[in-house]
């Protein structure tokens, strides 16, 4: 029987990890230590790198930004995967973020969370990191829409009534349904225009 000194002697130290905050990152930016180009995402403290985007996920996000700006730009400032600020600890990069529009269009700071109208992420492999981190933390921050585009399943999944860190509203869109926007009137979108063409292996499987 090994003594309980010499077990606690063999076992390793508990792994220390630091939590960054925005100005942190942004001074390694600034440093050349985190290239800015490379889309960085603050999340709970940590440093995560965007994953390469595929060609389908970059389209849809390049159609509905653009389908976005011609109906809606009129009223809503339309933000294509640049930096939210939700504290110091928390500045994500949505692929498409509707925001209170600025004369200024935010040269000074980035959007805060009371200027945040909806967030939509494009998933495919990141779809669990989308639905289960980011959700709850655009929930925590009170971001009052989140819309997760599932490639995977061509579907639309709405959150919406945040509360206690948590969405309280859900639905799941399927093509050939509109999704309406509950926190921004009159904005509506068709799946189809969002998902683009259905492939031929989707339309075999339906």
């Amino acid at each position: 029987m090994i003594p309980n000194a010499e077990i606690e002697k063999n076992q390793k130290p508990p792994l220390m990890r630091k939590k960054f905050r925005t100005d942190e990152v942004y001074q390694m930016m600034k440093a050349g230590i985190l290239p800015e180009e490379s889309g960085w995402e603050l999340i709970d403290g940590e440093i995560i790198q965007r994953m390469t985007i595929g060609s389908k996920h970059a389209s849809v996000v390049r159609k509905l930004e653009k389908y976005l700006e011609r109906n809606f730009g009129d009223f809503v400032m339309i933000s294509g995967q640049n930096p939210i600020h939700i504290d110091e600890y928390n500045e994500p990069e949505p692929d498409i973020a509707l925001l209170t529009p600025r004369d200024d269009f935010y040269a000074e700071r980035h959007p805060e969370t009371h200027e945040v109208l909806l967030v939509i992420e494009v998933s495919d492999s990141t779809l669990e990191f989308d639905r289960e981190t980011k959700k709850t933390l655009y929930a925590e921050a009170g971001i009052k829409e989140f819309w997760l585009v599932n490639l995977k399943q061509e579907t639309v999944e709405t959150y919406s009534d945040p509360a206690n860190g948590a969405y309280y509203q859900m639905r799941i869109f399927g093509r050939d349904e509109t999704v309406n926007s509950k926190n921004i009137e009159n904005l509506s979108v068709e799946t189809n225009v969002i998902l683009g063409e259905q492939s031929a292996d989707s339309s075999l499987e339906n």
